[in-house]
């Protein structure tokens, strides 16, 4: 007998299911942090297109010029960062000066 009302109950479930689901919007909070100042900076605002100031300053500290260009050549080659090479030398001088 419970064969007979569990078939019924799935098919009410696969039916109902889409009608309840939808997507979900999040409203973010405004961002307050800020990149450091320096030679540089205005250069490395390019990275706030997908990352916040806050996510660049809790990467490690002081990795120096060689982790933060393979960092930035990442982004480049890998995920299509609009960044031009010399924007770039210019952006890594300035996150391994200050990050």
């Amino acid at each position: 007998m419970k064969a007979v009302f569990i078939g019924p109950l799935v098919a009410l479930l696969a039916v109902s299911a889409p009608a309840v689901a939808g997507p979900i919007a999040y409203q973010l909070p405004d961002e307050t942090a800020h990149l450091k100042p320096g030679p540089g900076a205005e250069s490395a605002q390019v990275c706030r297109r997908c990352h916040s100031a806050d996510y660049i300053s809790t990467q490690p500290s002081k990795k120096g010029k060689a982790f933060w260009g393979a960092e930035v050549q990442k982004m480049i080659k890998v995920f299509k960062a609009p960044i031009a090479e010399a924007d770039a030398a210019t952006i890594t001088d300035y996150l391994a000066t200050n990050y």
